[in-house]
């Protein structure tokens, strides 16, 4: 499995990059440093430094798609010794996302291309941000990744001394859903059948398309002409191609609609209703 991070000098200061080659690739390029899948480097000593209030994405499931890069904003707090520069030519700090039990023993690591920007707020303590780009299109992830990944950071001097620190809290990475309607006919004598037609699919990362959701429950949802809340009509569940169909009795005007509420994997969704007129 790859790891995706790598450390670059730019212009005399350090940046954490997310670079779409692995590790080992990262090796010939020249003026960047690989990291081992251990996450630290054979000579490098770690820092004294600890990272705490990590907040990943507000707090918030990141949802990514198929093709659109993801912005994931982060906001940590950093401990240092009261005698480490922190200068920006000497130090830099960035949070990162990982799957495994450790950071140490990470499968997939992403990190935020550029340094944090910190404020101090003591001789000791120094409030960051920073952004996690995540970019399917670049096979940051893979299907099998959605789910569960794990908060760290990583702390870099300009004499390659480290901290890599994680279980710093969870956050869900999932998968796009889409779901599409269509209710006819259109438009329908009351006391006739709707049928309310329409597909559930997801991202798949693996392909970059996006494919039906099977065996998934969805719910069936009706809108009246006028009024502004949808309410609960029926369930039912996805075939194995993710396609939807079911039938209601034509009663008033209003939207039809399909809302799905998501599973461990893949986010919620709900499609735009599709409006009937009963004659």
């Amino acid at each position: 499995m790859r790891i995706r991070a790598t450390l670059a000098a730019v212009t005399g200061a350090l940046a954490l990059s997310a670079l779409a080659v692995p590790a080992a690739q990262a090796a010939d390029a020249p003026g960047k440093l690989p990291l081992s899948s251990a996450g630290s480097t054979a000579t490098a000593a770690e820092l004294d430094v600890t990272f705490s209030n990590m907040n990943v994405n507000k707090g918030k499931s990141i949802v990514v798609g198929t093709t659109a890069q993801v912005a994931v904003p982060v906001t940590y707090t950093l401990t240092h010794a009261a005698d480490l520069d922190t200068s920006a030519d000497n130090f830099a700090s960035g949070p990162l996302i990982y799957r495994g039990t450790s950071v140490e023993s990470a499968t997939n690591i992403l990190i935020s291309d550029d340094p944090g920007t910190c404020t101090a707020a003591s001789s000791t303590v120094l409030n960051c941000s920073a952004v996690i780009y995540i970019r399917p299109a670049d096979a940051d992830l893979s299907s099998s990744e959605a789910g569960t990944w794990k908060a760290g950071g990583l702390a870099i001097t300009a004499d390659e001394d480290t901290k890599w620190q994680g279980d710093l809290g969870t956050r869900k990475v999932l998968r796009t859903a889409k779901l599409t309607v269509n209710a006819s006919p259109e438009p329908v004598k009351k006391g006739k059948t709707i049928t309310v037609t329409g597909k559930l699919t997801r991202a798949n990362w693996d392909t970059n398309t996006y494919a039906g959701y099977s065996s998934q429950s969805v719910v069936l949802q009706f809108r009246k002409k006028g009024t502004t809340n949808y309410t609960n009509v029926k369930g039912i569940k996805s075939t194995s191609t993710g396609a939807l169909k079911t039938t209601v009795t034509a009663s008033t005007d209003g939207y039809y609609r399909f809302t799905f509420a998501g599973t461990a994997t893949t986010a919620p969704a709900t499609v735009a209703g599709d409006y009937v007129d009963v004659q």
